[in-house]
């Protein structure tokens, strides 16, 4: 246990009470919490399909899918999405599964699009980018803004070990075209998501760096985390400080850069001087950005999770289903945002969600 951890959990029982005592002083909207974070990020999980089978993400035999006739209709997505829009939700990001399988997925994406209208000001989708290359115009002229594409490696036959199916120049395509893309001012972001796990990849980190020296493009690395199914150890896991170490050895100019982050950002920036890119690190497991959390997860099968380490969860689509009104369902939602713990969906760090029990990646939204 870290001295960072020992103060992290005074901090975090100082923070329930301060919490406690702050929303009943003031109240607080429906996507305000206990401990008054405002909740503006909704992460819509819209297929748990995919066609790759990532080590992290889910065991090898894959995972058993829910019956199709459980997932949420492209009607009730869309009515979810406009009550929390409605409520104060500004940012959207698709999810999966992979969400490019979805058939009516351009639809989709400019059916959402419309709800800029309302108050969304960013819609943006993490992809594995193996069909996104030629999606990529039908998605911008929908209203797609920013992309977060996975990318573990750079070595092509190390791909198709961490993801057990072949496609790397696929995804190396997509990322290509979506830089071009951003280049031409049809989209905002692209961001290239690393999942560093010790005895894989965890020697490119360098290579990753160099890439956002290539390219203007942000590579995040992401700390190996604990789900269902995915064989988490902590000796897998390559902390925040070790990558650090291992870059500047390659890079001895890296340099944070504070004035890069932003409001609510789970990633903490650096680059390389002179770049064309920056580097982000997701720093879950050694340095939780809880404290700040501003998102809240709608699974593909119409459940609201407040946290996504949390087991915690209320089913919307029951409630639809059932002919619940909106405004019923707003309160639905204000309570479970009420009841959101402070870190880590009240589980004792690391460990604690590791023992616990949550869905596997692919059946929460990535």
């Amino acid at each position: 246990v870290t001295q960072d951890e020992e103060g992290g959990g005074r901090e975090t029982r100082a923070m329930r009470s301060e919490g406690s005592e702050r929303a009943e002083k003031v109240g607080g909207g429906i996507l305000d919490d206990s401990f008054g974070r405002h909740h503006d990020y909704l992460r819509i999980s819209l297929t748990e399909r995919c066609n790759l089978r990532c080590q992290y993400c889910m065991p090898e035999e894959g995972v058993d899918l829910s019956p199709e006739d459980s997932m949420l209709t492209t009607p009730e997505i869309l009515r979810l999405t406009r009550l929390f829009v409605a409520a104060g939700v500004t940012k959207i990001r698709l999810t999966g599964g992979e969400p490019t399988v979805r058939k009516d997925i351009t639809e989709l994406v400019a059916a959402m699009g419309e709800l800029k209208k309302i108050g969304v000001e960013t819609i943006g989708m993490t992809t594995n980018g193996i069909t996104l290359k030629r999606k990529l115009p039908a998605l911008a002229s929908g209203g797609m803004d920013a992309y977060n594409i996975s990318l573990d490696t750079l070595v092509p036959e190390k791909f198709t070990f961490i993801t057990r199916r072949n496609g790397y120049q696929k995804v190396v395509d997509s990322i290509d075209e979506a830089i071009a893309a951003k280049e031409r001012g049809e989209i905002r972001s692209v961001k290239i998501n690393c999942v560093v796990t010790r005895g894989l990849n965890e020697e490119e980190v360098a290579d990753f760096v160099q890439l956002s020296v290539d390219k203007n493009v942000d590579v995040r690395f992401i700390e190996y985390m604990p789900f269902d199914g995915n064989q988490w150890k902590d000796t897998k896991l390559v902390s925040y400080e070790e990558m650090l170490g291992a870059i500047k050895k390659r890079f001895p100019t890296f340099q944070r850069v504070q004035d890069l982050d932003k409001p609510n950002d789970t990633s903490k920036a650096w680059v390389v001087p002179g770049a064309k890119g920056q580097v982000g690190f997701i720093t879950s497991m050694t340095e939780h950005f809880c404290g700040t959390c501003n998102r809240l997860r709608l699974t593909a099968d119409g459940s609201i999770k407040v946290c996504l380490f949390g087991s915690d969860e209320v089913s919307l689509r029951d409630l639809m289903r059932a002919g619940a009104s909106d405004a019923y369902l707003g309160q639905v939602i204000s309570k479970a945002v009420r009841a959101k713990h402070f870190a880590h969906g009240g589980k004792d760090g690391m460990h604690g969600i590791a023992e616990s029990n949550n869905r596997p990646m692919i059946k929460i939204g990535g």
